[in-house]
């Protein structure tokens, strides 16, 4: 069985994409604010979690053409 996760949230700023390795592989970092929300007796707060994401490939240069600050991406 493989364990996976599904996290939904807004770009909290460009991803930095950069080329690495001896066959210059490209690699994309960027954070995924993911809100969550939990219920207090005096009304919903909301917080968020600061996920740190890395892809590389054709996946991290599918990123850097596409997604930009405050956009909101599912990714698994």
């Amino acid at each position: 069985m493989l364990n996976q996760i599904v996290l939904m949230g807004r770009l909290t700023k460009d991803p930095e994409v950069r080329k690495v390795g001896e066959k210059q592989v490209s690699k994309g970092r960027f954070t995924l604010a993911v809100d969550r929300r939990f219920a207090r007796r005096d009304g919903d707060q909301q917080t968020a979690d600061f996920i740190g994401c890395v892809a590389f490939g054709r996946n991290a240069e599918f990123i850097e053409k596409y997604f930009r600050q405050g956009m909101r991406v599912t990714i698994c």
